[in-house]
């Protein structure tokens, strides 16, 4: 890994030593420049458990990618920086509860105190949670909370003037990167998995997030929400080069399940 390429594609020239106010400012910044988007899949494009490959991708492609992916790769730049990393398996609540066990990753970040990272979920939190606390955080006009369950955690979130609402569920049991490749291959190819019936690219902006889904782009900013419908095949692609810098010039999209 380029570790100077890297920070350079999430915008980061800042301290890379390890703390709590670096990892924030690194959360931040990869979530502000690295999107969150299925694109592959509906490219026929296999996505490999594969750190060389995901470098290739995000880094060195300027493409975003999906949980395992993002941070498969984020572990890797914080390991290269020094700090103490544990991937954990996480399982997304659904309308039948949570789902099964590495249906999405996500990091414990070890200083003085746990951490929890997480730059692969979409719209989620922009900077580290406190493993440790079990009160609300609150991060601009969002506030997020895990709490305990035995010996699993669950994240939930709440938007301004909404109800609590589960994320997902997780342990601190110790994972390697490999136990999570038969539900990444599950995620991009199965019928009932949710990646293969529409594609999604969305990204976090300063004051709220981009959005470009099947048919429709999608602009929040200070509270305020704007949408567009896109039905043209280039248009698509102009949006993605526009809003996320995703070239995909010649993409041929493969039928929807």
């Amino acid at each position: 890994m380029n570790t100077k390429s890297y920070l350079s594609r999430i915008g980061y020239d800042g301290p890379t030593a390890p703390s709590a106010q670096t990892l924030s400012d690194l959360h931040r910044a990869h979530v502000l420049n690295v999107p969150f988007e299925n694109l592959d899949i509906h490219l026929g494009r296999p996505i490999l458990i594969d750190p060389a490959a995901f470098y290739d991708k995000i880094v060195t492609h300027r493409r975003g990618g999906f949980c395992y992916e993002l941070n498969g790769l984020f572990s890797q730049l914080l390991r290269e920086l020094g700090f103490q990393v544990t991937l954990l398996s996480a399982r997304v609540y659904g309308g039948n509860g949570p789902g099964p066990e590495f249906d999405h990753l996500v990091l414990n970040v070890d200083l003085d105190e746990p951490w929890l990272a997480d730059v692969g979920f979409g719209d989620s939190f922009r900077e580290p949670l406190r493993l440790d606390c079990s009160g609300e955080q609150k991060q601009g006009g969002d506030s997020f909370q895990i709490s305990r369950q035995g010996n699993n955690l669950t994240m939930s979130c709440r938007h301004p003037g909404t109800d609590w609402e589960s994320r997902y569920l997780f342990s601190l049991q110790p994972r390697q990167l490999a136990e999570f490749s038969s539900t990444c291959n599950y995620q991009q190819t199965s019928p009932n998995s949710h990646f293969t019936h529409r594609r999604i690219c969305t990204l976090a902006t300063p004051n709220g997030r981009t959005t470009l889904g099947e048919t429709q782009l999608i602009i929040t900013e200070d509270g305020k929400r704007w949408e567009t419908a896109v039905d043209d095949p280039e248009e698509y692609l102009q949006l993605l080069r526009r809003y996320f810098g995703i070239d995909l010039d010649g993409a041929v999209w493969r039928a929807l399940p």
